[in-house]
C-alpha cells in the first residue's frame, strides 16, 4: 500500500491512497483525515485503507483523481519525533579517519534527535541563509512507526514499522563541528528534512525489504549529473534494531520517524556517495584536500529509488537550493 498527503492549505494536509503506478489517488478522508490520524489508530484503520487501495487498483473508485508529485506534501508534513541514525559504517569510518576522530563504537547505534515540526515536501525550494554555512544533502531511507512500547526487542520492534520513506536530511557542514564541540546536539546545523512523496508499507518492497533493510540503490543526482548510487542494504544496524535502541528507555509515539543516516557503501569510489561531505572525505583521503564545493544557490538535487522494473518506489525528491528571503 502507498500513501501520500495532498497539500490543502492546512498544516497536516489530506491523506490519500495511491495507485502502484503513482498516477492516481483516492481520498482516505472517510477513514482517516491525515496520516498522523491513521498512525494513531493503525490497527483499526489498516484493513480499510488496504481495501481502498485494492479498489483503486481495480478501477473501482469513482472519484479517484490524477496526481502529480508537485501537488504533494511530505507524507507527514510535521511529526511528533524525528530520530536520525548513522548506520552505515563506511561513512562513519571515513569521516572519523579524515577528521582524526576515534571510530564510533560498534556495539550501539549512533542516533540524534532532530527538528520534526516541519518536513519539506518533495518539490519545495529549500531556503538557506548563507552559502558559506556549507549546504549539503544527505540521502537516507527511513521508517515510520506506530506506538512502540518502552523496552521492546528488535524482533518486537519490527512489528511496529508501518511505513518506509525516503529522506533528504539537509546539513550545514561548516556549523556542524562547532555544535559538536559543545557536547550538546545539533540545532543550527540541522534544518528540516525533505521527504519523498510516497510512504509505502513494507510489503510494497517485496524481496527488497530484507533483514529490516531497504535493499535498493538510492540514486542521487546533483545538477543533472549522477553523484551516487549506493545500496541501502549495507546498514550495520537494521531498522528494527534502530527502533529498539530508541525505545530502550522511553516509548515512541505513533508517527515517530527514524532515519538510517547517509546511505553509504564500502566501495564508495565506485558507486558514489549520498552526500557531499563523503565525497570531500574521499578527496581528502586520496589527495590531501577536498575539491568538491558544497551547494550554491540555484543548485538542484534529485533522489530516487527504483525497483528492478524501473518503477519509482517512493517517488523522487527534486529540490532547488535558494536564498532565504
Amino acid at each position: 500500500m502507498k500513501l501520500a498527503t495532498l497539500s490543502d492549505g492546512t498544516r497536516d494536509g489530506h491523506l490519500v491512497v495511491v495507485s502502484r503506478d503513482l498516477t492516481r489517488a483516492a481520498s482516505a478522508g472517510a477513514i482517516a483525515a491525515t496520516l498522523q490520524q491513521a498512525l494513531d489508530r493503525w490497527s483499526e484503520v489498516e484493513a480499510d485503507l488496504r481495501a481502498l487501495a485494492d479498489r483503486l487498483e481495480g478501477g473501482r473508485v469513482e472519484d479517484a483523481i490524477s496526481i502529480a508529485a508537485s501537488t504533494l506534501a511530505a507524507p507527514l508534513p510535521r511529526a511528533w519525533q524525528w530520530l536520525d541514525g548513522s548506520a552505515f559504517d563506511s561513512h562513519g569510518d571515513l569521516m572519523a579517519k579524515v577528521f582524526g576522530m576515534d571510530p564510533a563504537p560498534r556495539d550501539r547505534p549512533l542516533m540524534y534527535q532532530g527538528v520534526s515540526n516541519r518536513f519539506f515536501g518533495p518539490h519545495e525550494d529549500i531556503p538557506f541563509v548563507s552559502e558559506s554555512d556549507g549546504i549539503d544533502f544527505e540521502g537516507e531511507f527511513g521508517v515510520i512507526v506506530d506506538d512502540v512500547p518502552m523496552g521492546v526487542s528488535a524482533e518486537e520492534a519490527a512489528a511496529h514499522i508501518r511505513l518506509i520513506v525516503q529522506i533528504n536530511d539537509w546539513s550545514l557542514r561548516i556549523i556542524a563541528p562547532i555544535e559538536m564541540k559543545t557536547g550538546f546536539g545539533w540545532v543550527q546545523a540541522k534544518p528540516p528534512c525533505s521527504v519523498a512523496p510516497f510512504a509505502v508499507t513494507p510489503d510494497e518492497l517485496g524481496a527488497h525489504w530484507r533483514n529490516g533493510r531497504v535493499d535498493l540503490d538510492l540514486l542521487v543526482d546533483w545538477n543533472g549529473a549522477r553523484f551516487g548510487a549506493a545500496s541501502g542494504y549495507a546498514m550495520s544496524f537494521s531498522f528494527p534494531q534502530l527502533v529498539a535502541h530508541a525505545a530502550r528507555t522511553r516509548a515512541l509515539c505513533a508517527g515517530t520517524i527514524l532515519g538510517s543516516g547517509t546511505v553509504s557503501n564500502e566501495n564508495y569510489r565506485e558507486v558514489g556517495s549520498s552526500c557531499i561531505a563523503e565525497r570531500r572525505g574521499i578527496e581528502m583521503s586520496d589527495e590531501g584536500k577536498p575539491r568538491t564545493p558544497f551547494m550554491r544557490f540555484g543548485d538542484v538535487v534529485r533522489m530516487e529509488a527504483l525497483l528492478p522494473d524501473g518503477q519509482s518506489l517512493f517517488g523522487a525528491i527534486e529540490q532547488r537550493v535558494v536564498r532565504a528571503p
